[in-house]
């Protein structure tokens, strides 16, 4: 598969004291039509990250609004996401919408120890954190430390993918962190269990972070980042959600070589509209750069 940029969506510029720099991991939610509400991740002076967003034309790739106020904060100090909220996913259930994120909270032994948390919406309300606890925590399981969740929700139960981090080691700079899978029957209350889905295979192919999951014609399609010098998005196939195969010649967005994104091509939300299968994705320095659009043209 091969993609055509549509160039870069959105950059902060100090808009706010929440907002002083960095968008990352963009999720796109379909408002009307063409008109698609981008929530991403920002960080303030002191790199604490709140969750914002940007309504967008697909049409006219312009910028129609911004939000004056957090979509998200981080939590009161103590609690697992008090050094920052970053986006996961968005699920729309009947009139309740499921924001799933991941907290940051910052460590003294190893740079930080996350969490995965929820905030739901309810008839088109404001996002208000499920409870001050995360829903996804540390556990036999997970030990280390969790990020950036993924969920679907499918007819027999909710499933989940997300980052777990194998191991620390010596050299907390090295990421050993992995995609594993988890289930539950109502989005709330999650059972993981030690299946990895995708393996750490190298060293320059590690850090493996964001998954966005897709299922087309009884395939899962997996869109992920991973970290050799620069990040680069990845690809895998799964029949049963579980067991993957990576394919990255499909994944098909590489970095551009010259620009915003020129280096780097991470945390990318793949989603369909109007016949179309777009990536909104973040370019250089971890979203600092801001993020962009592309699409994929048909071969």
């Amino acid at each position: 598969m091969t993609w055509r940029r549509l160039g870069l969506l959105f950059r902060p510029e100090r808009q706010f004291d929440w907002m002083q720099s960095h968008a990352a991991n963009p999720f796109a939610e379909q408002l009307d039509g063409d008109l698609y509400r981008m929530y991403f991740s920002c960080r303030d002076a002191h790199n604490r990250s709140s969750i914002g967003f940007v309504d967008c034309s697909l049409r006219t790739l312009t910028v129609q609004a911004l939000c004056n106020h957090p979509v998200l904060s981080p939590g009161a100090t103590g609690t697992f996401d008090d050094s920052g909220v970053s986006v996961g996913c968005i699920v729309q259930d009947g009139p309740v919408r499921y924001l799933y994120y991941m907290g940051w909270n910052l460590a003294v032994t190893v740079p930080w120890r996350n969490s995965i948390g929820l905030a739901l919406s309810h008839d088109g309300g404001p996002f208000v954190k499920h409870t001050l606890a995360p829903i996804l925590d540390r556990n036999r399981f997970d030990p280390y430390s969790l990020s950036y969740p993924w969920v679907r929700k499918e007819p027999s139960r909710w499933r989940m993918w997300y980052g777990s981090q194998f191991n620390w080691g010596t050299d907390t700079r090295v990421m050993e962190h992995v995609i594993k899978h988890a289930a539950s029957g109502d989005g709330i209350q999650w059972d993981p269990t030690d299946t990895v889905c995708l393996p750490v295979l190298t060293e320059e192919s590690s850090a493996y972070a964001r998954p966005c999951i897709l299922m087309e014609q009884g395939v899962y399609k997996m869109w992920f980042s991973y970290r050799g010098k620069h990040y680069r998005l990845g690809y895998a196939e799964s029949v049963d959600g579980i067991q993957w195969r990576r394919m990255d010649e499909k994944g098909g967005l590489e970095p551009s070589g010259t620009g915003w994104d020129s280096n780097a091509v991470a945390y990318a939300h793949v989603f369909d509209h109007d016949g179309q299968r777009y990536a909104v994705y973040c370019g250089n320095g971890y979203g600092r750069t801001g993020f962009g659009l592309a699409v994929q043209e048909a071969p």
